[in-house]
């Protein structure tokens, strides 16, 4: 186990509702209610339920228009992190201190949001560059769906999800094309497409694999103090029961 990130000083809290997308109430332990930023746009299934215990940091900047920001919330004893802006900000760091074996090597550049794909109007999340080998093409999906031990994405159509896939299948070869789910949760061991939420993402992410697209499926333990990398998860072709 390694730790890719620490926490600034958390406050505890219960939340209230979350409502239109980017806005959450949440009751802190002192009973004052504060509104915070959600930075997760999807649905949240199962990891939005009122009255849950969660956690939010505080922001000293007078231009931010909420101090708060929603980190994490517990879901079955499990704290579940739904902050999206940060697995890239994890990766980015594990990427320049070689925490993850499986993405360890030293780069001549790390480059992120790279335009690329047809007409360049997609970026990439990380672009690496190696000396004498092929670029990586790195995109970083937020994992926080489940059906018992298996983690699930996405939790709902996403045509942007749809066309990162496909435009990774039009890289590999000769680049490399890894894209990379990270399971912000410790309680998942496998990873599958969430064919019952969005059918045309779990095909294409089989026809990824065949094209030569690499899945990684990246585990984290998260806790009010740091995030833990754990390993990979196993991945499957396909949502179990499906």
């Amino acid at each position: 186990m390694t730790n890719v990130h620490h926490y600034p000083k958390l406050i505890r809290g219960k939340l209230i509702k979350r409502y239109k997308r980017f806005l959450a109430d949440i009751e802190l332990e002192t009973g004052e209610t504060i509104t915070a930023h959600c930075a997760n746009t999807g649905p949240m299934r199962g990891v939005s339920e009122p009255n849950s215990l969660v956690q939010v940091s505080q922001s000293n900047n007078p231009k931010r228009k909420l101090a708060y920001t929603w980190e994490m919330i517990q879901v079955n004893n499990t704290w579940v992190g739904i902050n999206t802006s940060l697995p890239n900000k994890v990766i980015k760091t594990a990427l320049t201190q070689n925490l993850i074996p499986e993405l360890a090597t030293r780069y001549s550049s790390i480059r992120t949001e790279v335009p690329y794909g047809k007409n360049k109007k997609s970026r990439i999340d990380f672009l690496l560059s190696k000396e004498n080998q092929p670029d990586i093409y790195l995109e970083v999906k937020n994992v926080t769906l489940t059906q018992g031990s298996t983690a699930l994405f996405p939790d709902t159509v996403t045509t942007r999800g749809q066309k990162h896939l496909e435009e990774l299948m039009t890289l590999a070869p000769p680049a490399k094309a890894i894209m990379l789910y990270f399971i912000n949760r410790n309680d998942c061991d496998r990873f599958a497409p969430a064919d019952s939420y969005d059918s045309k993402y779990a095909q294409l992410y089989r026809q990824a694999i065949a094209a030569g697209v690499e899945i990684l499926p990246l585990r984290f333990e998260v806790t009010p103090e740091k995030i833990t990398y754990l390993g990979l998860a196993d991945f499957l072709l396909q949502e179990p029961g499906i």
